[in-house]
Order: structure tokens, then C-alpha cells, then sequence
């Protein structure tokens, strides 16, 4: 199952997500906090039985994400896998993404492509 946690009072305050996109989640940890004790009307916190199956797990939309460092490990390239490039320099990354757009791939770590 797929949820997405919130911290605690991030309603409240701008700088802990109320006008961010993403909000950062953490643990509850204060003595009094309702959230921390699982009362009901209050958001759900991360535990094991929101866990992903194992099927799906680390895969991202259905995709398994594969490491390209290389021009190499660009054309000899899985199907049904996602691509994220490596650290590597601006020239070489140029080179891979040409190679990746031209096989249709999806690159997660690059705006701009081909989708």
C-alpha cells in the first residue's frame, strides 16, 4: 500500500510543509503527542504494515531502476527498467542520454527528456 506520511503539525507552520511540496517525514516523539500514541483522528505514522510487496518492492512505476556510470552500460541497456546516470561528467552525460532517448528509456535523473 502506497500512503503518503506527513509530519507531526505540518499543517501549521510554513516552514515544516505547509507551502512545500514534499514534506519531510518524521517520528513523532513528543510525551504528550497524540500521533506518537495512535489515537484515532489522527495521521498515520510509518510502521511495517504499510509495507510494499515484494514484487514491487524497489521499483519505481513498475520499473526497476538500473545505474548507468558508462557509454558501455548505455547500450547494453535491460528492457523493463528505468534509468538513472551516475556522477559522472556533463560531456559523457550528454553522449548517454542521446544513446538512451534514441532506445526510448526513460531517465529519472534528467529534465528536459523524452518521456
Amino acid at each position: 500500500m502506497s500512503k503518503e506520511f506527513r509530519r507531526q503539525e505540518w499543517m501549521r507552520h510554513l516552514k515544516l510543509g505547509k507551502k512545500k511540496r514534499k514534506v519531510s517525514w518524521r517520528q513523532p516523539k513528543g510525551r504528550h503527542s497524540k500521533m506518537r500514541q495512535n489515537l484515532r483522528g489522527y495521521p498515520k505514522t510509518v510502521s511495517i504494515g504499510y509495507k510494499r510487496e515484494k514484487s514491487q518492492s524497489g521499483k519505481i512505476n513498475n520499473l526497476t531502476p538500473v545505474l548507468v556510470h558508462n557509454l558501455k552500460e548505455a547500450n547494453t541497456f535491460p528492457k523493463n527498467s528505468i534509468a538513472i546516470i551516475a556522477r559522472i561528467g556533463a560531456k559523457k552525460k550528454l553522449e548517454i542520454i542521446k544513446i538512451l532517448n534514441e532506445k526510448k528509456i526513460k531517465i529519472l535523473n534528467v529534465r528536459g527528456t523524452k518521456k
